[in-house]
């Protein structure tokens, strides 16, 4: 009986199925071996399939790829909206948003309130 890792990486779950699959091995057998080494929760048959097939079609990478969404507000972001602030004294968030449309409603008002301590008057 083979020792069960418990605290595997996605990364490091997914290589052993590139290996597997470029060594020919079946889907079924691939998460059969996964499950005895890594346990009951390593991954569903579904996700095996999904990765066999991707890594078939010509991916290389177990890694996560990037995601989109909003980008991630830095100092450099709320000192350009510090600075809006400072030109119009009299700014709302509403204003805000216009200048800054990469930013939702919601985390310009936490930054302004917050980050730059601004408050209503």
């Amino acid at each position: 009986m083979f020792k069960t890792i418990s605290d595997s990486a996605d990364c490091e779950v997914r290589s052993v199925i590139r290996f597997l699959n470029s060594n020919n091995v079946k889907q079924a057998e691939i998460h059969r071996q996964l499950v005895e080494i890594y346990g009951e929760n390593v991954m569903t048959d579904g996700m095996v399939r999904k990765w066999v097939r991707q890594f078939s079609d010509g991916r290389t990478s177990g890694h996560d790829e990037a995601q989109s969404g909003r980008p991630v507000v830095n100092d450099g972001l709320v000192a350009k909206v510090n600075e809006k602030i400072r030109e119009n004294r009299r700014f709302t968030i509403r204003m805000l948003c216009n200048k800054f449309p990469q930013i939702s409603k919601t985390v310009l008002h936490e930054n302004v309130t917050n980050r730059l301590n601004y408050r209503k008057r």
